[in-house]
């Protein structure tokens, strides 16, 4: 698989290339959850999420390890608030996204965008909230 094509995805707002750049068992590390999401089902749903969240969203950075890991820098708003975040990808031997880690700055955005996820992914999952 074409390590690029989340990325694609996401700025085209292609949520089912999204989720099929992840394997099947891979994990979400969320900025406002403990837990991660794991399994592309609750990734999926989770993305679908972010899509009706996030407004003007685009990477403006990209970087790459050694090992092939890499990190989309992004912007975006958030309700009222403008968001500074980086995805951090790791991917298996398929180039799939293995493990995905989301991180957000400043606090009033991750404010922001825990009052929009959560309701939205409970009515969705149609469970409590995940937990902070």
């Amino acid at each position: 698989m074409d390590r690029g094509s989340f990325r694609r995805a996401v700025e085209t707002g292609d949520l089912e290339g999204m989720i099929g750049a992840f394997a099947e068992d891979a994990v979400l590390h969320s900025p406002i959850t403990h837990p991660p999401f794991e399994g592309r089902e609750v990734i999926r749903a989770l993305l679908g999420v972010l899509a009706e969240v996030f407004r003007d969203f685009h990477y403006t950075d990209e970087l790459e390890a050694g090992d092939g890991t890499r990190a989309l820098i992004f912007r975006a708003r958030v309700a009222d608030r403008d968001i500074e975040g980086i995805d951090i990808l790791r991917f298996d031997a398929d180039g799939r996204i293995r493990d995905l880690t989301v991180m957000v700055r400043p606090r009033s955005a991750l404010e922001a965008l825990l009052a929009e996820v959560a309701p939205r992914l409970a009515a969705v999952t149609r469970k409590n909230p995940p937990e902070t």
